[in-house]
């Protein structure tokens, strides 16, 4: 129990301290405003920032694995950066407290989410009127996207065919059937199924992501390591170093992703296009 205890206060106060890290940013920006984009018709401003940095919650309704978007640019002078910094280091020694909690005191978690809010009553006021009461956990820790060097364009584009692919064995899979309700029909075929194959044949689970926005980083200079270009997502907006204040070139795709694949799927693909057992997203190699 003391265990419990000592862990539940230092995530308290890991995350006062990436709340506080948050407002310095706040406060610096108030002061010394950057140019900043925004994905969409919304405007770029230190309002829609603080509301950026500060969404730690979850909405009613709100799928306990989806988290929200906060799509952007920012040109940051070399203050800007040590302030984002502070953030990420605060975000870093949060997340890997939880990681602690969740190994080793996972029943504390439904209390860290109802009653870290209250540590910050200006927060939790504001929200709780709005339905915001808990904590998202993903959203406090997530790192704020900084470019590595000055950019000289960025090229933005939705990434609509993410999937996560994780092997199971037959074993694996015939145990995941048997905790389901094994008198429907459907899962009976597909025991049958699983029956007929090899028990050392891998099979693959797969699991559609969300859309994200994907950022194609082109570098005035080349990096250390030589390289010109770099890929990541941005569920944040993204701070460029920029000593003259400027943004990079960049296009303006559109603000919600695409409803169908942008890209063709591939022809080596591994999998066997229809699942082999549907109720667990499993598919056969080919």
């Amino acid at each position: 129990m003391e265990r419990q205890y000592h862990l539940l206060a230092r995530l308290e106060h890991d995350f006062d301290h990436v709340v506080e890290t948050c407002e310095a940013l706040m406060g610096h920006v108030e002061h010394a405003p950057p140019k900043g984009w925004v994905l969409g018709e919304i405007p770029f401003n230190i309002a829609w920032l603080r509301h950026a940095l500060l969404d730690f919650w979850y909405q009613d309704g709100q799928d306990g694995r989806a988290t929200r978007n906060y799509i952007g640019l920012i040109a940051a002078d070399s203050t800007l950066l040590a302030y984002v910094a502070d953030i990420n280091h605060a975000k870093q020694t949060f997340a890997a407290t939880l990681a602690e909690i969740r190994q080793d005191a996972p029943s504390l978690l439904p209390e860290i989410k109802a009653v870290l809010p209250f540590r910050h009553p200006t927060l939790h006021d504001h929200l709780r009127g709005q339905g915001l009461a808990r904590l998202h956990l993903k959203q406090c820790w997530r790192h704020l996207p900084v470019a590595d060097a000055p950019l000289s364009r960025v090229r933005l584009a939705w990434y609509t065919s993410g999937r996560s692919i994780k092997r199971l064995s037959v074993r694996d899979a015939e145990r995941r059937l048997l905790e389901m309700d094994t008198e429907s029909p459907h899962i009976r075929i597909q025991l049958r199924h699983l029956a007929d194959i090899p028990d050392g044949e891998p099979l693959a689970q797969v699991q559609t992501q969300a859309p994200v926005m994907r950022a194609n980083l082109f570098f005035r200079e080349a990096l250390a390591d030589g390289r010109m270009r770099r890929a990541m997502n941005l569920p944040l907006p993204l701070f460029i170093p920029s000593e003259d204040g400027c943004l990079p070139s960049h296009n303006t795709p559109k603000a919600t992703p695409p409803s169908t694949r942008t890209r063709a799927q591939r022809a080596d693909t591994k999998l066997e296009d229809t699942p082999f057992l549907p109720s667990l997203r499993v598919y056969r190699y080919r």
